[in-house]
C-alpha cells in the first residue's frame, strides 16, 4: 500500500468530510521532492570525499567530506561591504542549492599599507613543500594538489605589485603573501602632445 493511498483512504473517514488542509498535503509532498533532490545531488559528490572506515565491530560506515563553506564580510576601500565565499561548495547554475567540489577554496584576508599588501589565507593540512604560489603585477594564484587536501584560489589585486619582492610563510595552516606595491612616486615619463 502506497502512503499516499492510507492518507486518502484516512480522508474518507474523516467525520467532517474529505482533509480539510489540501495545502498541507501539497507542502508535504514539496518536502518529499525537496528531499528527493537532494539525493539525487548525493550522486554528485566528487568520489575523492567519500570514504569507507571500518569500526570496531566489523561493521563499515561511509564518510563525506570535508565539505566547508563560509564567508567573510570585509569593508572595502570605498566603504562598502565585499562579500567573499570560500570552501569547496559552490553555487550550482541552475539551482540555488551548492555543487559539492573536491577543490576547495581557501579563506583570504587582505590587508594593505602605503608600502605593501598581506595576503593571509588558511591553507590546513599541507606542508610548505606543497604550496604554489604563484603572482604577476594583478594576480596571485595559490594551489595544493595533493591525494589528500586540494586548495585552489586566484585573486585579482586592485595594486600593482613588485612579484619579484615577493615573500611568503607557512606556519600551522597560515600561509602570508607580502608583496610589495609598485611605487607611483618618481619623476615619471614625459609623454608628447600631440
Amino acid at each position: 500500500m502506497e502512503p499516499d493511498d492510507w492518507l486518502k483512504r484516512w480522508q474518507r473517514k474523516m467525520p467532517f468530510g474529505p482533509w480539510p488542509l489540501s495545502e498541507m498535503d501539497e507542502m508535504i509532498r514539496e518536502i518529499e521532492r525537496s528531499f528527493a533532490d537532494q539525493f539525487k545531488n548525493m550522486e554528485k559528490i566528487p568520489k575523492n570525499l567519500v570514504r569507507e572506515r571500518r569500526l570496531p565491530d566489523g561493521s563499515t560506515r561511509k564518510e563525506i567530506g570535508p565539505i566547508v563553506y563560509g564567508y567573510s564580510v570585509t569593508i572595502g576601500p570605498d566603504g562598502k561591504p565585499v562579500v567573499r565565499e570560500f570552501g569547496n561548495v559552490k553555487r550550482g547554475a541552475t539551482q540555488p542549492w551548492k555543487e559539492i567540489q573536491d577543490t576547495r577554496e581557501p579563506l583570504i584576508d587582505v590587508v594593505s599599507s602605503d608600502r605593501d599588501v598581506k595576503l593571509i589565507a588558511e591553507i590546513p593540512g599541507v606542508r610548505r613543500e606543497e604550496i604554489d604560489v604563484t603572482v604577476n603585477e594583478q594576480r596571485v594564484i595559490i594551489s595544493v594538489d595533493t591525494e589528500n587536501r586540494k586548495y585552489y584560489k586566484e585573486l585579482d589585486l586592485p595594486w600593482l605589485v613588485r612579484p619579484e619582492e615577493a615573500k611568503s610563510t607557512y606556519n600551522n595552516g597560515i600561509l602570508e603573501i607580502t608583496l610589495p606595491l609598485k611605487s607611483a612616486k618618481g619623476a615619471g615619463v614625459r609623454v608628447k602632445v600631440e
